[in-house]
């Protein structure tokens, strides 16, 4: 389990953003997501770090049939609530809200479980040439990166269709 930051000073850096610039970033991400239907709020104030644990209880929740809940209620978490996916406590709250098994959630924060299928993730996804997210893959073969318009999907998936 790695440190946190603020999510926007660590764009800014890695990005070499202006505050103005990152500030007008998340203002647009926020208005799309609300066009979608979303509710995004991505103040300055958010923080990131590592999210490895989440995603092996992501894993654990395959298993159990809670996948998808669990996956919305990490998003949701992150996007609308802005709270932390990235120390054990928190995590355990939000995995038993989507059902699994408090025991079973700490069993696997506690070792190792599922750390080598997020590693075989990780590396599917460095083959496929994700360098970054929001990325979204069709047919395990054409790539989307960024959050791009419903053409972009569009021409994705016909593309999928008659190649």
């Amino acid at each position: 389990m790695g440190t946190t930051s603020l999510r926007r000073d660590y764009l800014m850096a890695k990005y070499h953003w202006s505050a103005a610039q990152a500030e007008k970033i998340d203002a647009d991400m926020e208005h799309r997501a609300s066009a979608d239907g979303l509710e995004y709020h991505l103040s300055a104030e958010g923080l990131t770090g590592n999210t490895f644990d989440a995603h092996r209880l992501v894993h654990l929740a395959h298993e159990r049939g809670r996948q998808d809940a669990a996956v919305e209620r990490f998003f949701r978490t992150y996007f609308t609530e802005q709270r932390s996916l990235f120390d054990h406590a928190s995590l355990a709250v939000l995995a038993r809200d989507v059902g699994l098994n408090p025991d079973d959630v700490q069993r696997v924060l506690d070792g190792n479980e599922y750390a080598d299928a997020v590693a075989a993730d990780s590396d599917e996804a460095r083959a496929l040439g994700v360098t970054g997210v929001p990325f979204f893959v069709f047919d395990r073969r054409l790539g989307v990166s960024g959050a791009q318009g419903v053409e972009v999907f569009a021409q994705a998936l016909t593309r999928a269709v008659d190649d």
